[in-house]
């Protein structure tokens, strides 16, 4: 089981460089429309759609090392009123449901990426991208968040990980 926890931290890893890379080119693009457009006074094609789904695929696809580094945001009132026992039962329980959500948007995702690819959508734009290339972050980000789940659900349950870490004083201060 510890093979699986680091395989899918490496993934998850793996899923945040690329979404760093997809914002560092969606900055250039921009950088490169504005350039385009105001210093030599040309035209712009391309960009502007660049950046949407860059975008997008950047918070689908880094999502799951956001689950990683345990950087989404919590509510703690709860945990907080609750012992070691209680605030691991409620992790479980919020995890499964997520995990339960993130199984259907991943079914759903291939869904609308499969119909793109299979009936060859596209932007209709002057750019005409694929929307198959653009919807696959869709299914990738979903697949990886539900491996991610999942190790952080066996995590919890045989106790490698603790849920609702104490404040740290310094926060506590603030």
């Amino acid at each position: 089981m510890d093979t699986y926890i680091r395989f899918v931290h490496s993934l998850s890893r793996l899923c945040g460089t690329v979404a760093t890379v997809l914002l560092i080119t969606s900055i250039m693009a921009i950088i490169h429309m504005v350039v385009q457009r105001y210093i030599f006074n040309l035209s712009t094609s391309w960009q502007t759609e660049y950046v949407i789904y860059a975008l997008a695929g950047s918070t689908f696809i880094g999502s799951p090392f956001v689950l990683l580094e345990k950087g989404h945001v919590n509510v703690e009132l709860l945990p907080y009123y609750l012992g070691p026992k209680g605030k691991l039962i409620l992790a479980i329980i919020c995890s499964v449901l997520s995990l339960i959500f993130c199984i259907v948007i991943f079914i759903l995702s291939c869904e609308v990426w499969l119909d793109a690819f299979v009936n060859n959508h596209t932007t209709g734009t002057l750019w005409n991208a694929a929307l198959w290339k653009l919807y696959i972050a869709l299914p990738i980000g979903f697949f990886v968040m539900i491996l991610q789940y999942v190790a952080d659900i066996v995590s919890l349950i045989t106790k490698r990980e603790m849920p609702f870490p104490p404040p740290v004083l310094a926060e506590v201060i603030k």
